[in-house]
């Protein structure tokens, strides 16, 4: 698929690795569509990309886990655009922390559900909504498509992210569903699993933290977001690709 002229949905399009996707994607005359919860770094994301060359740009603040607002903010789409060609399922949340915590030989701590829950609405259930409404308007239109699904190298299994890695493996999965499922209708489905990125959302990691993560890959370095959209346009521009992940992590093994 050419990304010239398609119409491309990014969630999580406002900031990080969807704004970095976004702007790469405007550089090559894509239409783009971007979802949110922050009006305001909406508002600028639009606008890079408007100024980098983008054939259309509009923005959406939606909830990505409201199955109602996940509807009718694509139907808004399909009307503001005509058709979707592209979905990236970006939108994340972390919510770091051990599963139990004992001291001295008394428990002191356990994570609480909504911990454990707020990670799977956002990263599993907000991907499955979005993917489901992005599917059945593509089947529908009968052109084909393309859902791209961002997991992580986390998904693996790592101490500290019960949920986080809970849904980057969950996603996966639906992805390869995915490919067996739509396939009959022109629609690939492929997933992304970077390391250590450089985003605002990694940013927020301790010192002592990005420092051990660092020590864990063999590049010695912060993935670049670029680098990712380097990743979503292969799987976007190759017809070919379908139900598999790239992995973009520098060679870190967890």
């Amino acid at each position: 698929m050419e990304i010239n002229n398609s119409t491309i949905v990014i969630t999580g399009g406002g900031q990080g690795l969807g704004r970095s996707m976004a702007e790469d994607f405007a550089r090559s005359n894509a239409r783009l569509a971007l979802i949110d919860m922050n009006a305001e770094s909406l508002t600028e994301a639009g606008n890079a990309c408007r100024e980098l060359g983008a054939a259309q740009v509009q923005t959406y603040v939606a909830n990505v886990t409201d199955e109602s607002a996940v509807e009718q903010t694509f139907e808004q789409i399909v009307a503001d655009f005509g058709a979707i060609n592209v979905l990236i399922n970006n939108a994340g949340i972390l919510r770091d922390g051990l599963l139990i915590k004992f001291k001295d030989g008394e428990l002191t701590q356990k994570m609480p559900l909504q911990q454990f829950q707020s990670v799977l609405d956002v990263n599993l259930t907000g991907s499955f909504l979005c993917g489901r409404e992005a599917a059945a308007h593509m089947a529908k239109a009968g052109n084909g498509g393309v859902i791209i699904n961002i997991s992580s190298v986390a998904r693996a299994g790592n101490i500290g992210q019960t949920n986080y890695a809970a849904t980057k493996a969950g996603v996966v999965a639906m992805t390869v569903t995915w490919a067996r499922e739509l396939g009959r209708y022109g629609i690939r489905c492929g997933a992304i699993a970077p390391g250590f990125i450089e985003t605002p959302m990694t940013a927020q990691m301790k010192p002592e933290a990005i420092e051990r993560a660092l020590s864990m890959v063999p590049l010695r370095r912060w993935g670049q977001p670029n680098e990712i959209a380097h990743s979503a346009r292969y799987i976007i521009e190759n017809d070919f690709f379908s139900g598999r992940v790239v992995e973009i992590d520098g060679g870190v093994r967890l």
